[in-house]
């Protein structure tokens, strides 16, 4: 039986996993346990045209529109058109989405111009499909390696042919496949400040750059506008101001009115900047979002997972209003796919956040992080399950975008210095976050070229693909001279048509795993 190895465990890598046992033999990796991944983080929920009054070709336009003019069509609507059975095939699975009245409910998210999110347990999408998922995949005939670190993709020619790991015991094996398939999640451990779990260091978009893969849109990091202003940064799901709550400042004053004609629901980046941009003004005290007119009834029965969060630290956000600030939450970019997750290299896939598809272009519309994972997970099994990969001999792979990408080469860097992983984060939020400028780009860049990583522990390793990922960034983000989505160059301040176009890095960094 041919062999597949798939790292990461989220949606998207338990998706394919569980696709794929139908046909291979598959080998599941992840650095740690089975379900610490940001699936299980996911308040928003997932987004599909669901309903008669919603169609798909509305989900097409909004993302389309959330995109600022950088997404891929032909991936989008991909994306739309199969989600809603995607979806049923999620529901078939187990997952229990939350009802109203006997049928599916729905909720508003920012950007959308139809109520299509849905949710389960409130607050706890992505927790309630990780279950799900991971009960079918105990049915599946899945070898599943946890505490386990992907270090680099074996090569023969142009071709992966298995991917080098240490395991459980820090034991240096390979594990030889016929395809490997990236579904590591993104890097946001990159900042400081950040919802994602300690183990999003970015390995997969690493290792696949060290391997001569392309990533694209990579200088595209969404803040998420509101994380609690706390050790953690838990999440405060947009879904809360979906549902009526309103940002304000220190002194309690609505603000977002005069930001955006949508005021709190604008897209995530405008109100990610406003709050930064308000922050700037208050001598850095957090804002303050008020969920206060909504009741402790509703508030515990809504977002169960945020309710207790804030009684775990004394908050009663039904009476008063939570502290937030921007986080480091989701990352656009990635190793460079067509719509069936292949990626430059072949033999390698990419799937979920670790993916550029195309989809989200330079800022992701809500809720559609997890339809992505669900969609293109499933598109990569069923064409490997075909068996057409290999008989590819001069197409590999298919890209079906009309942008015209830019090329921009990665430079070699002449790294002296040990980097610590607290530095380089810190440079990265000061330097290379919400705003940006040239003077502070290339200040990050020589800084990021001075350090090299150190080490082989699994955190020495990782901080070494995080800084591998800090470079490509940072060049990326200078390259970039205009303002774009969820990139903003304060010497660039509006988007320019020269760059209405990807930026594909195509060159290998040379920092060893």
């Amino acid at each position: 039986m041919k062999k597949i190895v798939i790292v990461g465990s989220g949606i998207a890598g338990l998706i394919a996993a569980i696709e794929l046992s139908k046909a291979y033999a598959v080998t599941l990796v992840t650095k740690a346990h089975i379900a610490d991944s940001n699936t299980r983080f996911a308040q928003g929920g997932i987004a599909a045209a669901m309903w008669d009054d919603d169609s798909a070709a509305a989900h097409v336009e909004d993302t389309m529109q959330a995109g600022a003019g950088l997404s891929q069509r032909n991936a989008v609507e991909a994306l739309c058109n199969e989600g809603p059975p995607r979806v049923r095939d999620l529901i078939a699975l187990g997952v229990a989405f939350d009802q109203k009245d006997g049928e599916l409910a729905r909720g508003l998210e920012a950007a959308h111009s139809h109520a299509r999110i849905l949710h389960a347990g409130g607050d706890a999408t992505g927790l309630a499909i990780e279950k799900a998922l991971a009960t079918a995949l105990h049915a599946a005939n899945v070898t599943v390696m946890e505490h386990t670190f992907a270090c680099d993709l074996a090569l023969h020619g142009d071709r992966v042919i298995g991917l080098d790991v240490l395991d459980k015991d820090g034991k240096s094996l390979r594990l030889d496949a016929e395809a490997v398939i990236l579904a590591s999640g993104g890097a946001g451990q990159l900042y400081p400040y950040t919802t994602n779990p300690a183990v999003a260091t970015g390995d997969g978009v690493a290792i696949a750059l060290r391997a001569g893969a392309e990533v694209a849109d990579v200088e595209f990091y969404q803040f998420h506008p509101t994380a609690m202003a706390v050790p953690g940064n838990f999440l405060l799901s947009e879904a809360v101001r979906g549902d009526g709550a309103v940002l304000l400042t220190a002194t309690g004053e609505r603000f977002m009115q005069d930001v955006h004609p949508n005021a709190d629901l604008a897209p995530r980046d405008v109100v990610a900047r406003a709050i930064a941009e308000q922050m700037k003004k208050q001598d850095g005290k957090p804002v303050l979002l008020d969920a206060t007119a909504m009741g402790a009834e509703f508030l515990a029965e809504r977002f169960p997972n945020i309710d207790a969060a804030c009684r775990r630290l004394g908050i009663d956000w039904s009476k008063q209003p939570v502290p937030v600030t921007p986080a480091a939450h989701y990352w656009m970019g990635g190793v460079r796919t067509d719509v069936w997750g292949r990626t430059s290299v072949r033999g390698l896939f990419a799937i979920g956040e670790v993916a550029c598809t195309g989809v989200h272009g330079a800022n992701r519309l809500a809720s559609n992080s997890l339809l992505e994972s669900l969609v293109f997970a499933a598109r990569a099994a069923r064409l490997l399950l075909s068996g057409v990969n290999t008989t590819l001999a001069n197409n590999w792979p298919v890209w079906s975008d009309t942008s015209h990408p830019m090329h921009v080469s990665i430079d070699d860097a002449a790294s002296a210095t040990p980097v610590k992983r607290r530095d380089l984060q810190q440079l990265m939020w000061d330097k290379v976050g919400i705003y940006r400028d040239s003077e502070g780009l290339r200040e990050a860049l020589n800084q990021l070229k001075r350090w090299k990583s150190t080490g082989t522990s699994v955190e020495d390793r990782e901080t070494g693909n995080l800084l591998t990922l800090a470079r490509v960034i940072t060049t990326a983000a200078l390259a970039r001279q205009e303002s774009r989505g969820a990139h903003y160059r304060n010497d660039f301040p509006v988007p320019s048509p020269d760059f209405k176009r990807q930026l594909v890095l195509h060159s290998p960094v040379t920092i060893p795993c």
